[in-house]
């Protein structure tokens, strides 16, 4: 059977964000609790939603949009973040780049710079920095996913656990004021979580779009990020989390004041 009205509207909430409880769903579309349960234990039962960790997210046997096709959406917002971040990045400093689109961003945008390390798990990057200005480019091992092309479980997280670097550039599907920032997979907060520990400054990249969204992981806390780079200046409380915990926080909208 098609879905209901109540459900397509329970299915594109939870497209919009990701990931969605059940009160959360109930409170957005004025029903009760139980019929949110009723209609959800539904679309999962037809395999359009499936359960996470309290709520319900999209499945992940639908595929998630192809590396190329996010390097369209958002480009200028990207662009904006990817200069600000390699501003800071001088001649020879050695870095961590890890999966995405944001990150393959930065890549570019440091074309220029001379001698850079770079540690990365993702086949698009590295071909974008290496045997460029005396980089040297070290690619994470183990197999690659099909729709990113990058890296992930025990190979390439014990490739990436032998290096000590100045940075680790990283992003995220979501960031939300009160859990922090959030991905679809166990094995991107893993990969995440060890370069964190293995850089002496953690620079998450972020575009406005994953403002106050959910994702079904959470990555990372933000005083675990030294510098939250982002697009546009975020949500008041999103702010006011990333201040709390101690987070640097650059928009290339405007000059951000925490005061």
């Amino acid at each position: 059977m098609p879905p209901s009205k109540r459900q397509l509207d329970i299915l594109k909430n939870v497209r919009f964000k990701g990931f969605c409880t059940t009160s959360a769903l109930a409170e957005t579309l004025q029903v009760s609790m139980e019929t949110i349960r009723r209609n959800v234990n539904s679309l999962v039962a037809e395999g359009l939603l499936e359960k996470a960790h309290g709520g319900v997210s999209l499945p992940e046997s639908l595929p998630e949009p192809s590396f190329a096709r996010r390097l369209i959406e958002g480009k200028e917002s990207k662009q904006q973040i990817a200069a600000l971040v390699a501003a800071q990045i001088r001649n020879g400093d050695s870095l961590f780049l890890d999966n995405s689109s944001t990150t393959a961003y930065v890549a570019m945008a440091l074309s220029d710079h001379n001698n850079l390390f770079i540690v990365t798990n993702s086949a698009s990057i590295a071909n974008i920095l290496v045997s460029r200005n005396g980089n040297r480019v070290f690619l994470a091992g183990g197999e690659l996913r099909e729709h990113d092309a990058g890296a992930f479980g025990p190979e390439a997280l014990e490739f990436v656990g032998r290096f000590e670097l100045d940075h680790a550039i990283l992003s995220a599907s979501a960031v939300n004021s009160e859990k922090g920032f959030m991905v679809n997979h166990l094995c991107e907060a893993v990969f995440s979580q060890t370069l964190i520990s293995h850089s002496q400054r953690s620079i998450m990249v972020l575009d406005h779009s994953k403002f106050e969204k959910m994702a079904p992981i959470k990555q990372c806390d933000f005083s675990q990020i030294n510098q939250f780079v982002c697009d546009k200046v975020p949500t008041k409380p999103l702010v006011e989390a990333i201040k709390l915990a101690g987070c640097d926080l650059s928009a290339a909208e405007e000059q951000v004041d925490f005061e």
